[in-house]
């Protein structure tokens, strides 16, 4: 593996992300989804600090993102590491960038006292899944994911 270096995003990286966003919506056949946009993400992950992205570079070229941000354990009384996006081109996959991003998440995740790290992934993306179980990662089958859309959180605001 080339050598790998990490950086934190900048306001300047916007549209960095919202190119990687795009990728991954297109890798995964969800482009048509992708409502984010710049102004969007700078309101989001640069004024509001609602997420992170870290990026992994190799020779002054960004080759893999991954956006995160923290969830909370009421169990374990502490902060968790929630990965929302994982990213590696594919031109550059196969070389240990994604393990090596995983891997310095998992390094800011202790400095930052969280008790786990957890993501989601879809259920056809075998190779991903082969790969985060390699790692050690453990699916939570006994756990169904639930979801508001936004017309959904309108109508149930107006509730009485």
């Amino acid at each position: 593996m080339s050598e790998v270096a990490f950086r934190m995003a900048a306001e300047q990286d916007i549209p960095l992300i919202l190119e990687f966003i795009r990728d991954l919506a297109e890798y995964e056949g969800m482009l048509d989804q992708v409502v984010a946009d710049e102004d969007l993400l700078r309101r989001e992950l640069f004024e509001q600090h609602r997420a992170e992205v870290l990026f992994a570079v190799v020779k002054g070229q960004e080759v893999g993102f991954a956006l995160f941000f923290h969830n909370f354990s009421t169990f374990l009384g502490r902060a968790g590491l929630y990965l929302e996006d994982l990213f590696v081109r594919p031109e550059c996959r196969g070389k240990g960038y994604g393990k090596a991003l995983l891997r310095q998440l998992a390094r800011i995740a202790r400095e930052r006292g969280c008790g786990r790290m957890e993501w989601w992934c879809l259920d056809w993306n075998r190779p991903s899944i082969a790969f985060y179980q390699s790692l050690g990662a453990r699916a939570m089958d006994e756990w169904t994911v639930y979801r508001l859309t936004a017309a959904d959180l309108e109508r149930l605001a107006k509730q009485e």
